[in-house]
Formats: structure tokens, sequence, C-alpha cells
């Protein structure tokens, strides 16, 4: 017997009060970010929790009318698009054959790919440079995308990997007695039904493209191309007695993220909930 609606209720209100908690701890930074981009410096050292009073809006107006601002959010944009591309293109075809072919090595290869998971992409910066330097890619976004999409591809080929396998092995013979190559297989049908995992880790590739932050600061010295992280940071230190300035700049730049979550976040949940076939 399930129990009662009230007892089912009563149950669920330490769920509820844990996620608005959690809730208001994420959101009220980000409140108090927006509102203090309104005010000028003078009115955050004296109001510093109040309204402002009167509201700046020259904070972002500014902000915006800035030809810089615009070339980081069209950085961080271009080089987001191709990391997602390159990873998601490679590693579907990675994972393609480690599923569906049986090959001598097949283990092993995809273990190799594994463990690339454990290493930190820290470790790699002095050897990176080194490698881009000497292929002339500093100061050219294929410096950040390269690598970003080569680290990228082990949790991808991961999740896909095991998509994959899922597949029915009648659908890919059935497919093969009607004249379809493993290729064909892979472009007309194996991808279509996997949309779901492939939207999934797409969002993953440009969440952690569009983050990061260490690897564009090594590779652009030129501002030209700045990406958001990188452009925060600089934007920090030129106007750092202007407080309320960087604030606004802060907001910003998270738009652009905030909006693709907001559309992503259907797909994310579409991934979770749909199947690969239908039984």
């Amino acid at each position: 017997m399930t129990a009662p609606a009230p007892r089912r209720r009563l149950r669920s209100v330490p769920l509820y009060v844990t996620v608005w908690v959690v809730g208001v701890v994420m959101v009220t930074p980000l409140l108090y970010a927006l509102v203090s981009g309104f005010k000028s410096t003078d009115q955050l050292s004296s109001n510093t929790f109040g309204l402002p009073s009167p509201w700046v809006t020259s904070n972002y107006t500014e902000i915006l009318r800035s030809g810089t601002f615009w070339r980081s959010i069209g950085s961080s944009t271009l080089i987001a698009v191709g990391t997602t591309v390159l990873t998601v293109g490679t590693a579907a075809l990675a994972s393609f054959a480690l599923a569906r072919f049986v090959f001598r090595g097949r283990e092993l290869l995809f273990t190799l790919f594994t463990i690339g998971l454990m290493f930190p992409f820290a470790v790699a910066i002095l050897p990176l440079f080194i490698l881009l330097r000497t292929f002339g890619l500093l100061d050219n976004p294929w410096g950040v995308i390269l690598p970003q999409a080569a680290f990228g591809l082990p949790l991808t080929i991961v999740i896909l990997r095991g998509f994959f396998r899922e597949i029915p092995g009648e659908l890919e013979e059935a497919a093969t007695l009607d004249g379809c190559s493993p290729f064909g297989f892979f472009w007309r049908i194996l991808l279509p039904m996997a949309r779901p995992a492939l939207g999934t880790v797409s969002v993953l590739a440009v969440v952690a493209s569009w983050n990061n932050f260490l690897l564009p600061l090594l590779v652009f010295s030129d501002q030209t191309w700045w990406t958001i992280p990188v452009g925060v940071q600089q934007y920090q230190g030129q106007y750092s007695a202007d407080v309320a300035r960087v604030f606004a700049y802060l907001i910003l730049a998270m738009v652009p993220a905030l909006a693709f979550y907001a559309v992503a976040e259907r797909q994310l949940i579409g991934g979770i909930t749909m199947g690969a076939t239908k039984d």
C-alpha cells in the first residue's frame, strides 16, 4: 500500500527545504552583484547591502558600448564552438569504433582514454606551451581549440561509447542487410538515435571551453583574442578601484553562459529522459 498523500508531503518537506536553501545560497551572490553593478563605488562603501540611490546605469551601458567586451564574447564563442565540433565529431567516430567493432587491443585503447581522465591539465602547461610555440600557435585560436579538444576527448568518448553499446545489434544487422555500410549506419541511424547523448557531451564541451581561464591566458598575449574569463581578470586589474563597474562586468560576462544554460537545460533533461530505443 502507498502512504497517504499528507504523509508523503510531510516526508518531502526536508527535500524542499534543502532545495530552497541551496537555491537561496546560489542566487544571493548573483543578486548582490547585479544590484551592486547599479551603484557607484561610494554607494558600495556607504550603502553596501541596500538598493542603489540613485541607480547608476552607466556602469552597464559603458561596458556594452565597449568593443573589447564584444570581442571577448566573440572570441569565447568561436573557441567554444570550434572546440565542441572538433571534440564531439572526433569522439563520436572513435566511440563508434570502440563500441561496434571487435579488434585486438580495443579494451587497452579504451583504457588509455579513461586514464586521460586522471591527467590534470595543469601538469601539461609547460610542455604544452613549448609545443604551441614550436608550431606557431601562440596568439592563435587553434592554440586553444586543439588542446581543449584533446583534453575533452576522454570524457566524451566514455559517455558516447556507453551509449553506442546500448544500440541493439539487430538494428545494425538489419541496416547491413538493407545495403547500409558501417559508416552509413553510423551517419544515418546511430547519430540520429544518439542525439540526447550528443547534446549532453556538446553542452559539457561548451561549458568547459567557456570557463577555461588558464589556457587562453597562456596562449593569448594579444587582447584581440582574449576570452571572457581572461577579459574579466584584465578588467578587474584595470578598474580595481571601481568595484561597482567590476560587478557590472561580471554580471554581463555571465549573461551568455546563463542564457546558454537556460536553452541547454532542456537538452540535458531530454538526454536523461529519452531512451535510445523503444521496446
